[in-house]
């Protein structure tokens, strides 16, 4: 399949608008369809656009960036303003509210992410000193308290992020997420055994042991909590444009799990753990690789993408993980979605090949194309 990169963006940009969104705390509507307007002529970084976050906050409004910009939106994305252009390469975005919201950037491609908050909807980015705590991850629950995290490490912060205190995690944690400054799960990896996961009460003080899982390959993994459902993905080998994984599931806090998803893959291999899931397959497969989990009330979701298959689709559960449902994949390359309730979706496509953020309004039965990124003339 060719480059669609040249392609006008699908979507309107009027100046009607410009009222209402400049309430929201975003810039004003560009007036032309040309999506540089949005993005600028120029990726920071690189020679072309991609994106590589995108997060609603609720069923209008919501955000995406990726090198070298920042867009916003307060009408489900019929209509994307600018709110930065400049030089921050972005990783994650975490907004509070739409107006106080931290970010991870890189100032250069290789280089370690920066924090960044802002208290403008994102048009005036502040950098807050890390010291040599280098984030790959942040998650705050108000403008003061969050937990920062490193491939291997887990920190908390309760004055926006200027000092830091780190948490007690089992060894070789290669994937923590708290809920508050008690209460956590960390994921472990074990050569020649396979993953653990473990939980604390007590702010990690003593983690106890709440799953473990043979694999012959550990590749990383995910933790996502929504009230009482605790989710885990576990990624397996990858070869050939494959890649094996596992997906389990809790909906009592991490008393019992139960395994929703075992993809094995000619490329990859077995998937983690011996026992079979509720399906042997997941979104946008065959085949397809896992991508970030979403959780709402009433539902888990699991982005799937298919680089080799030009696959991208959701996978979901809507009752803590008995049943899974693939739901039908569209055209794309890499995925990363963003979920608000169990029927309002985004779906971006964070390739370079093509950048484009869809919406769903069925649980991803399907999707509509919202915005398309213009590449830079070659």
């Amino acid at each position: 399949m060719g480059n669609r990169t040249g392609k006008i963006a699908k979507m309107t940009l009027t100046l009607t608008l410009v009222g209402a969104l400049n309430l929201t705390g975003f810039g004003a509507v560009s007036e032309a369809a040309d999506t540089a307007g949005l993005t600028g002529n120029k990726p920071a970084g690189g020679e072309q656009f991609f994106i590589s976050d995108i997060q609603f906050l609720n069923e209008t409004t919501g955000r995406a960036a990726g090198n070298g910009y920042m867009i916003g939106t307060s009408d489900a994305g019929q209509n994307w303003q600018n709110i930065y252009k400049g030089t921050w390469q972005f990783s994650q975005l975490d907004f509070i509210n739409n107006k106080q919201g931290y970010a991870l950037a890189k100032s250069a491609a290789n280089g370690p992410n920066a924090l960044l908050y802002t208290n403008d909807g994102g048009h005036t980015l502040t950098k807050i000193k890390t010291g040599n705590i280098h984030l790959e991850r942040i998650d705050f629950s108000n403008d003061k308290q969050g937990f920062g995290y490193t491939r291997a490490f887990a920190y908390s912060t309760a004055d926006g992020g200027n000092h830091w205190s780190k948490l007690s995690t089992p060894p070789n944690t290669r994937y923590g997420k708290f809920i508050d400054t008690n209460q956590g799960f960390a994921l472990t990896v074990h050569p020649g055994y396979g993953y653990k996961l473990h939980k604390t009460t007590n702010g990690g003080k003593k983690w106890d042991l709440r799953l473990s899982v043979p694999s012959e390959s550990l590749s990383g993994g995910q933790i996502a909590v929504n009230g009482q459902e605790v989710w885990v993905r576990m990624d397996g080998g990858a070869g050939m444009s494959q890649q094996s994984y596992a997906l389990y599931a809790s909906d009592n806090f991490g008393s019992s799990f139960r395994k929703v998803i075992s993809q094995d893959t000619a490329g990859g291999g077995e998937a983690p753990g011996e026992s079979d899931g509720y399906l042997d397959i997941g979104p946008a497969s065959p085949a397809g690789h896992p991508g970030n989990l979403a959780l709402v009330k009433g539902a888990a979701y699991l982005a799937g993408f298919s680089p080799a298959g030009e696959k991208i689709g959701v996978g979901r559960s809507t009752d803590g993980g008995a049943t899974w449902t693939n739901q039908p994949f569209i055209m794309g390359y890499e995925s990363i979605i963003s979920f608000t309730n169990v029927k309002d979706g985004w779906m971006a496509d964070s390739s370079l090949l093509h950048p484009a953020i869809y919406r769903t309004t069925d649980g991803g039965k399907t999707w509509t194309e919202t915005l398309e990124l213009e590449q830079p003339d070659a």
